[in-house]
């Protein structure tokens, strides 16, 4: 039998990689609604004694202490991070990022998606130094989570569409990792800093001289984390930082006739653990919002009414109006057989904020009390939930009526 060539075994690995985010985005929403359940019944006091269970490692003079739900926010995640890195640099590689013309219309459809919602989020929070330290929490686009409804639509779908959301989704994390870096960082310790610089020289070193031993990567890559943890960077950097060093080329055989990839062997390995245990037990941590004593004026707090607007309206708007001047302009086209309205039902979707919106949220109000920290969650799950529901019934009642457009139809509809 004939070796499947680079570019089937990459549509096998882009296949793989949509059906898998889409059935964890199923899970996500699972866990997302019975942390709201558990933190709202007479389990909420067990709920809040689980997170807050002190986790300790010591080796000798180096300690690490933490409540177990940093351990979930600065460890499990910092493995996502890895995954996304080693995902986005799989894609600026050898795939959708690879090629200018096909990253021009997600790119552009990213950046409306992302300062639009920042942009409203700031005129609510006007004059709350504290609120704006969120500005950045509704720019973000949960890939597994709106794949998961797209995956509820079936054939309705065109694979263009998913395609140009999980486009849009990497530049999402990619704009969130350097958000991350630049405006929430705390105070740095050299010492720490000079030692994760030589744990990436390493690895870098490791990189360029061949090596292709898993482990060597793991044990120096957890070395990087700790130093980052304790270096005032946000020690899911370090994730990124791993996924960069590590190769994509390797030794060729029949199997991998274009050569034998750690890259590609750690993605497949990572992704089930991430998708199906490590983002819904973030989910679980940290979507449970305690509603008992919430009222009208909890739901129309600024920081909650900014992130759930900066999310459903923001990112339609931006994502929506990006596209669509960038495909009016002449400067890319619609994704194949999609219409209008399936590229304004994806836009909708883009306002699925969820897992890194409640991540920034950790991080922008981890020191400012647990009211502000609710209230922006409060407003992630109504923005993400309303943003995915209208987007489901929009792609779900129009879907078939789309995919009857003529391409000659040029004029925007209005829906």
């Amino acid at each position: 039998m004939k070796p499947a060539t680079y570019r089937e075994r990459s549509a096998t690995l882009l296949r793989n990689f949509l059906d898998l985010e889409a059935s964890s985005g199923l899970i996500l929403m699972g866990a997302a609604a019975l942390a709201l359940l558990v933190a709202n019944s007479p389990l909420s006091g067990w709920y809040d004694v689980l997170l807050d269970i002190p986790v300790e490692i010591r080796v000798g003079p180096l300690e690490l202490a933490k409540p177990l739900l940093l351990w979930i926010n600065d460890g499990l995640m910092a493995i996502f991070f890895l995954l996304i890195g080693l995902e986005v640099k799989r894609e600026i590689r050898a795939g959708q990022l690879s090629q200018p013309s096909q990253i021009i219309l997600p790119s552009i459809a990213a950046l409306g998606g992302i300062a639009v919602p920042a942009l409203i989020y700031v005129w609510f929070n006007r004059g709350d130094p504290v609120a704006m330290s969120g500005w950045a929490i509704p720019a973000a686009t949960d890939i597994a989570f709106a794949l998961g409804v797209l995956y509820l639509l079936g054939d309705r779908i065109p694979q263009s569409l998913r395609l140009f959301l999980m486009t849009v989704a990497i530049f999402d994390d990619l704009a969130a990792i350097i958000i991350i870096a630049v405006f929430y960082t705390g105070d740095l310790s050299v010492p720490a800093l000079v030692l994760a610089g030589l744990a990436l020289i390493a690895l870098l070193v490791m990189n360029q001289r061949g090596v292709t031993r898993p482990a060597a990567y793991v044990i120096v890559g957890v070395l990087l984390w700790i130093f980052v943890l304790k270096s005032g960077v946000h020690a899911t950097l370090a994730g990124v930082a791993l996924a960069f060093a590590i190769p994509m080329g390797g030794q060729k055989d029949d199997l991998h006739p274009e050569g034998h990839s750690l890259l590609h062997d750690m993605e497949h390995a990572l992704h089930p653990w991430v998708a199906y245990a490590i983002l819904p037990i973030f989910a679980f941590a940290n979507a449970g919002v305690p509603l008992v004593g919430m009222s009208l004026d909890t739901l129309t707090n600024p920081l909650t009414l900014g992130i759930a607007t900066a999310l459903f309206f923001g990112k339609q708007i931006g994502v929506f109006g990006a596209s669509a001047l960038t495909i009016v302009l002449g400067l890319a086209s619609r994704p194949a057989n999609a219409g209008w309205t399936h590229l304004y039902g994806v836009a909708l979707l883009c306002g699925v904020g969820f897992t890194m919106s409640l991540f920034i949220s950790s991080l922008a109000f981890e020191h400012t009390g647990v009211d502000n920290v609710n209230l922006a969650r409060l407003g992630i799950i109504l923005g993400s939930f309303t943003s995915a529901i209208a987007g489901y019934l929009l792609l779900r009642f129009t879907g078939r009526r789309v995919e009857a457009i003529e391409d000659a139809e040029n004029e925007i509809p209005l829906v």
